[in-house]
């Protein structure tokens, strides 16, 4: 009840952009390939700042 209220810290945020991404990119990779690519390189930039950010 009490966890509504807390705050996401940099890494929880990092890894609902990073699931929301890969979603976009699955849903794209049968419509447009070209954008579908674009958003996979931008969820693998994601993934880096992540795993950075759990090696710190």
């Amino acid at each position: 009840m009490f966890g509504i209220f807390k705050n996401k810290s940099k890494e929880e945020k990092l890894q609902e952009k990073y699931n929301g991404l890969m979603k976009e990119w699955h849903t794209l990779s049968s419509i447009n390939r070209s954008e579908s690519d674009k958003k996979y390189v931008e969820a693998q930039e994601t993934l880096e700042e992540l795993v950075a950010l759990q090696k710190n």
